[in-house]
Protein backbone atom coordinates (compact mmCIF):
# COMPACT_ATOMS: atom_id res chain seq x y z
CA UNK A 1 0.00 0.00 0.00
CA UNK A 2 1.03 3.57 -0.98
CA UNK A 3 0.84 6.09 1.54
CA UNK A 4 1.55 10.30 1.23
CA UNK A 5 3.28 11.77 3.97
CA UNK A 6 0.36 13.65 4.83
CA UNK A 7 -1.38 10.27 5.27
CA UNK A 8 0.55 9.15 7.02
CA UNK A 9 0.99 11.74 9.30
CA UNK A 10 -2.82 12.12 9.52
CA UNK A 11 -3.06 8.03 10.33
CA UNK A 12 -0.01 8.25 12.96
CA UNK A 13 -1.69 11.39 14.91
CA UNK A 14 -5.29 9.62 14.63
CA UNK A 15 -3.54 6.42 15.84
CA UNK A 16 -1.70 7.83 18.96
CA UNK A 17 -5.50 9.48 20.02
CA UNK A 18 -6.44 6.22 19.95
CA UNK A 19 -3.94 4.77 22.29
CA UNK A 20 -6.01 7.26 24.79
CA UNK A 21 -9.08 5.68 24.62
CA UNK A 22 -10.58 1.92 26.96
CA UNK A 23 -8.76 -0.39 25.29
CA UNK A 24 -10.49 -3.84 24.22
CA UNK A 25 -8.58 -6.79 25.69
CA UNK A 26 -5.50 -8.34 23.88
CA UNK A 27 -4.46 -10.90 25.16
CA UNK A 28 -0.47 -11.54 25.38
CA UNK A 29 0.72 -14.11 22.75
CA UNK A 30 -1.79 -12.80 20.50
CA UNK A 31 -1.79 -10.79 17.23
CA UNK A 32 -4.60 -8.99 15.82
CA UNK A 33 -4.26 -8.48 12.26
CA UNK A 34 -6.85 -6.47 9.55
CA UNK A 35 -6.81 -7.21 5.88
CA UNK A 36 -8.94 -4.37 4.21
CA UNK A 37 -9.74 -3.52 0.40
CA UNK A 38 -12.10 -0.39 -0.38
CA UNK A 39 -13.85 -1.50 -3.45
CA UNK A 40 -14.29 2.33 -4.54
CA UNK A 41 -10.59 2.93 -4.74
CA UNK A 42 -8.83 -0.19 -4.77
CA UNK A 43 -6.51 0.61 -2.44
CA UNK A 44 -6.03 -2.38 0.57
CA UNK A 45 -4.44 -2.30 3.60
CA UNK A 46 -3.00 -5.34 5.70
CA UNK A 47 -2.04 -4.58 9.18
CA UNK A 48 -0.67 -5.83 12.55
CA UNK A 49 -2.71 -3.63 15.57
CA UNK A 50 -2.06 -5.34 18.34
CA UNK A 51 0.42 -7.87 19.65
CA UNK A 52 1.22 -9.09 23.00
CA UNK A 53 -1.66 -7.04 25.35
CA UNK A 54 -0.96 -3.70 23.05
CA UNK A 55 -1.90 -1.46 20.09
CA UNK A 56 0.72 -1.13 17.36
CA UNK A 57 0.53 2.67 16.80
CA UNK A 58 1.95 2.01 12.69
CA UNK A 59 -1.09 -0.78 12.48
CA UNK A 60 -3.68 1.37 13.58
CA UNK A 61 -2.14 4.05 11.55
CA UNK A 62 -2.68 2.61 8.41
CA UNK A 63 -6.04 1.27 9.31
CA UNK A 64 -7.15 4.91 9.86
CA UNK A 65 -5.54 5.81 6.94
CA UNK A 66 -7.49 2.66 5.35
CA UNK A 67 -11.05 3.53 6.64
CA UNK A 68 -11.14 7.14 6.21
CA UNK A 69 -13.52 9.05 4.03
CA UNK A 70 -12.68 7.77 0.49
CA UNK A 71 -14.93 10.65 -1.11
CA UNK A 72 -13.14 13.60 1.36
CA UNK A 73 -9.56 11.75 2.18
CA UNK A 74 -10.52 13.00 6.13
CA UNK A 75 -9.27 10.14 8.37
CA UNK A 76 -9.94 9.32 11.84
CA UNK A 77 -9.07 7.27 14.64
CA UNK A 78 -11.07 4.45 14.43
CA UNK A 79 -13.14 2.76 17.43
CA UNK A 80 -10.36 -0.07 18.72
CA UNK A 81 -13.68 -2.35 19.59
CA UNK A 82 -14.94 -2.30 15.84
CA UNK A 83 -11.67 -2.97 14.89
CA UNK A 84 -11.21 -6.15 17.09
CA UNK A 85 -15.14 -6.75 16.16
CA UNK A 86 -14.37 -6.99 12.60
CA UNK A 87 -11.24 -9.74 13.69
CA UNK A 88 -13.77 -11.12 15.89
CA UNK A 89 -16.42 -11.58 12.52
CA UNK A 90 -13.71 -12.91 10.41
CA UNK A 91 -12.83 -15.57 12.99
CA UNK A 92 -16.14 -16.29 13.38
CA UNK A 93 -16.37 -16.98 10.37
CA UNK A 94 -13.27 -18.82 10.22
CA UNK A 95 -11.36 -17.12 7.77
CA UNK A 96 -7.81 -16.54 7.53
CA UNK A 97 -5.88 -13.53 9.14
CA UNK A 98 -4.70 -12.34 5.19
CA UNK A 99 -8.57 -12.62 4.06
CA UNK A 100 -9.50 -9.03 2.97
CA UNK A 101 -12.60 -7.83 4.04
CA UNK A 102 -14.28 -5.46 1.35
CA UNK A 103 -14.98 -1.96 2.58
CA UNK A 104 -17.86 -0.12 0.98
CA UNK A 105 -17.67 2.49 3.72
CA UNK A 106 -15.85 3.01 6.93
CA UNK A 107 -15.38 6.78 8.34
CA UNK A 108 -17.70 9.14 7.19
CA UNK A 109 -16.42 13.02 7.92
CA UNK A 110 -19.96 15.07 8.54
CA UNK A 111 -20.10 16.57 4.87
CA UNK A 112 -20.20 13.04 3.46
CA UNK A 113 -22.60 11.65 5.19
CA UNK A 114 -24.92 14.93 4.98
CA UNK A 115 -24.54 15.21 1.25
CA UNK A 116 -25.44 11.12 1.01
CA UNK A 117 -28.70 11.50 3.44
CA UNK A 118 -29.36 14.57 1.30
CA UNK A 119 -28.84 12.65 -2.35
CA UNK A 120 -31.37 9.49 -1.19
CA UNK A 121 -33.23 10.88 1.63
CA UNK A 122 -34.19 9.23 4.99
CA UNK A 123 -35.16 5.91 3.32
CA UNK A 124 -31.32 4.99 2.19
CA UNK A 125 -30.32 4.15 5.38
CA UNK A 126 -28.04 6.95 6.07
CA UNK A 127 -28.97 8.20 10.01
CA UNK A 128 -28.28 12.27 10.19
CA UNK A 129 -26.11 11.15 13.67
CA UNK A 130 -24.62 7.74 12.08
CA UNK A 131 -22.24 5.39 13.66
CA UNK A 132 -19.93 6.20 10.41
CA UNK A 133 -19.24 10.02 11.52
CA UNK A 134 -17.96 8.63 15.17
CA UNK A 135 -15.54 6.14 13.47
CA UNK A 136 -17.90 3.40 15.03
CA UNK A 137 -19.08 1.61 11.93
CA UNK A 138 -18.00 0.24 8.76
CA UNK A 139 -20.03 -1.58 5.85
CA UNK A 140 -18.44 -4.25 4.41
CA UNK A 141 -18.51 -8.20 2.38
CA UNK A 142 -16.42 -10.38 2.03
CA UNK A 143 -15.63 -12.37 -1.34
CA UNK A 144 -16.53 -15.64 -1.28
CA UNK A 145 -18.90 -15.49 1.80
CA UNK A 146 -22.69 -15.21 1.19
CA UNK A 147 -24.27 -11.84 2.90
CA UNK A 148 -26.59 -13.95 5.04
CA UNK A 149 -24.06 -15.74 6.62
CA UNK A 150 -21.86 -12.72 7.44
CA UNK A 151 -25.01 -10.93 8.72
CA UNK A 152 -26.19 -14.25 10.72
CA UNK A 153 -22.55 -14.37 12.12
CA UNK A 154 -22.72 -10.30 12.62
CA UNK A 155 -25.59 -10.77 14.91
CA UNK A 156 -24.27 -13.53 16.69
CA UNK A 157 -21.51 -11.98 17.93
CA UNK A 158 -23.89 -9.48 20.11
CA UNK A 159 -20.85 -6.86 19.10
CA UNK A 160 -23.47 -3.62 18.59
CA UNK A 161 -25.48 -2.69 15.58
CA UNK A 162 -25.85 -4.86 12.40
CA UNK A 163 -27.62 -3.59 9.55
CA UNK A 164 -28.29 -6.19 6.47
CA UNK A 165 -28.74 -4.85 2.71
CA UNK A 166 -28.57 -7.82 0.46
CA UNK A 167 -30.25 -5.22 -2.20
CA UNK A 168 -26.79 -2.72 -1.80
CA UNK A 169 -24.78 -6.23 -1.43
CA UNK A 170 -23.62 -5.31 2.22
CA UNK A 171 -23.65 -5.54 6.13
CA UNK A 172 -23.55 -2.80 8.07
CA UNK A 173 -21.40 -3.57 11.40
CA UNK A 174 -21.11 -0.69 14.31
CA UNK A 175 -19.86 -0.51 17.81
CA UNK A 176 -23.17 0.99 18.70
CA UNK A 177 -25.95 -0.04 20.76
CA UNK A 178 -27.17 -3.75 19.98
CA UNK A 179 -29.49 -3.80 17.70
CA UNK A 180 -30.58 -4.77 14.27
CA UNK A 181 -32.08 -3.76 11.02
Amino acid sequence: MKLSRRGLIGGVLAGGAALALPLPAVAVGTEWRLAIRNVHTGESVDALFARNGSFVPQGLAELNHGLRDWRTGQATAMDRRLLALLVRLRDKLELSGRTKIDLISGYRSPATNASLRARGGSHTGVASQSQHMLGKATDIKVAGVRLDRLHGAALALGGGGVGFYPRDGFVHVDTGRVRHW
